[in-house]
């Protein structure tokens, strides 16, 4: 074959590969460099993800605790009770701020099996071991450190959850205008005027508000009781509702209403106002059980909220994501949750729908949501169609 033939057969081939748009030369970019970099993404995405499934948040920790301390315990309490091998360390790192930390096991079948040292005696204090609220993965049964062991806690040492649980209250009856730091101060000095507290200063250490409620951390548990005579106290043209929240499930303490304490207090006697414990203020905050036909038999795993939100409530994302979290925090007690959903607009705006685990689960929550209220209104709980919800139909 001549040259010619040779170079004009290489020409045809260079325009065919032009043509469809081949080339033998390593590109330096393009086309090919995209899944290169959408790779990249989905496997940052992925180690992200493991990561929070391999991190527990341990809450109850003493002020002063160290890392490397916090670390060594965990792990040799791991080893002690066979959760894990004598030479292992399931725990790989630990980062501790003033009131908790977070842990970060080596693997998820580490960190599941780190649950169970949830309620282990540190330092006089009680752990709480559990997972962090960006967690989304499933639900994996656990035992406590009292359940694995046998032991009971350490005299002198309150379960944290428990001991927080009876110095919270629940505030009803807000206002959109009514923000933590109001609510705080004037529930505070509300309290020290009449001589409900037992220390100087104000006694609530924290407030959350969200819309028609809020929740009060008072810093001990006789304060917390004490301020169960706020109910009733008018505030900013509303009448605010002190309780009990739902989920507390200890002794119900003899109390009055505010106008009982506030006379006391003119009258010069500062005993606390008591009615054998049937004074109606914290039944009126505290879950009631509603009209007896409306808790069926249970005929599915998600329960429909009405009479909660207004369109107000939805508008702020500060506002939507603290609903959201108080909803959980408060619904969750009921079983578990697989998932919550607000509609913020369309036929379901304003409306709650919670999807619990079981059925089971969904029918304690009608029944402890029942009859309570908000805002003056009643709260309906009610099943809503799996199949609807399914289809994120929510009219």
């Amino acid at each position: 074959m001549s040259d010619y033939h040779r170079r004009s057969r290489s020409r045809s081939r260079d325009r065919e590969d032009s043509y469809y748009g081949r080339s033998n030369r390593s590109p330096q970019g393009g086309a090919s460099a995209v899944p290169t970099a959408l790779s990249s993404i989905i496997a940052a995405q992925k180690a992200a993800q493991d990561k929070i499934n391999r991190e527990l948040f341990v809450g109850n920790t003493p002020p002063g605790t160290s890392e490397m301390l916090l670390l060594q315990f965990l792990n040799g309490a791991m080893r002690r009770i066979n959760l894990c091998q004598q030479s292992a360390s399931p725990i790989v790192q630990c980062r501790v701020n003033q009131k908790f930390a977070f842990v970060e096991c080596a693997s998820i079948e580490d960190a599941n099996q780190v649950l169970n040292l949830n309620g282990i005696p540190f330092l006089g204090s009680c752990l709480k071991v559990s997972r962090p609220s960006k967690y989304t993965g499933p639900t994996v049964p656990s035992r406590t450190w009292q359940e694995l062991t046998g032991q009971a806690l350490p005299a002198g040492i309150t379960d944290p959850s428990e001991e927080k649980l009876h110095r919270e209250l629940f505030i009803g009856n807000t206002t959109p205008e009514m923000t933590q730091d109001m609510l705080t101060d004037f529930l505070g000095k509300a309290m020290i005027q009449v001589g409900l507290t037992t220390a100087p200063g104000n006694p609530i250490n924290a407030c959350r508000v969200s819309g028609k409620f809020a929740f009060i951390e008072l810093r001990t548990q006789q304060e917390a009781a004490n301020a169960l005579n706020l109910n009733n106290i008018p505030y900013l043209g509303a009448t605010l509702r002190v309780g009990r929240p739902s989920k507390y499930t200890g002794p119900q303490t003899a109390h009055g209403n505010w106008e009982d304490i506030l006379a006391k207090f003119m009258a010069g006697e500062l005993t606390l106002p008591s009615k054998d414990g049937t004074s109606g203020g914290a039944s009126a905050i505290t879950a009631q059980i509603g009209d007896e036909s409306a808790v069926t038999t249970p005929s599915s795993t998600v329960v429909e909220l009405k009479n909660m939100l207004s369109e107000e409530d939805l508008q702020s994302d500060q506002d939507y994501e603290e609903i959201m979290e108080d909803t959980k925090d408060e619904c969750g007690q009921f079983g578990a949750l697989k998932s919550v959903i607000i509609p913020r607009d369309g036929v379901g705006k304003t409306k709650i729908f919670l999807e619990y685990v079981s059925k089971d689960d969904a029918a304690k929550a009608i029944k402890g949501l029942a009859g309570r209220t908000f805002d003056g209104k009643a709260v309906q709980a009610n099943y809503y169609s799996e199949e609807k919800f399914a289809a994120k139909d929510y009219s």
